[in-house]
């Protein structure tokens, strides 16, 4: 069983930053590779990037790429997804996701708002 619990969510203006975090359970998060998506109103939930479970490997998504990075402690069992320069079209709920023994977990999600 593992359980996720994201947070650092908030409005910001276009060209800001927000760091998210997302706390994790389970004994093995070291081997876990951590994904972040996101659903914006009115959209499918897409895929953000992800991190190995040593952290030496990351991937994004293009519209993403050279403004988010994804980093993680493993010892604090904890993910983060780092966001800057954001647009008013990064608006949505972000949502971190682990697959273990073939089963997704997700976190309840928390919302990032971009203004223009």
């Amino acid at each position: 069983q593992v359980q996720l619990v994201e947070s650092g969510g908030g409005l910001v203006q276009a060209g800001g930053s927000l760091r998210l975090s997302c706390a994790a359970s389970g004994r093995a998060f070291s081997r876990y590779t951590m994904g972040w998506f996101r659903q914006a109103p009115g959209k499918e939930r897409e895929f953000v990037g992800s991190i190995t479970g040593s952290g030496g490997s990351t991937y994004y998504a293009d519209s993403v790429k050279g403004r988010f990075t994804i980093t993680r402690d493993n010892a604090k069992k904890t993910v983060y997804l780092q966001m800057n320069s954001l647009k008013p079209e990064d608006t949505a709920v972000y949502y971190c996701n682990t697959k273990v023994v073939g089963r997704d977990y997700w976190g309840q999600g928390t919302q990032v708002t971009v203004s223009s």
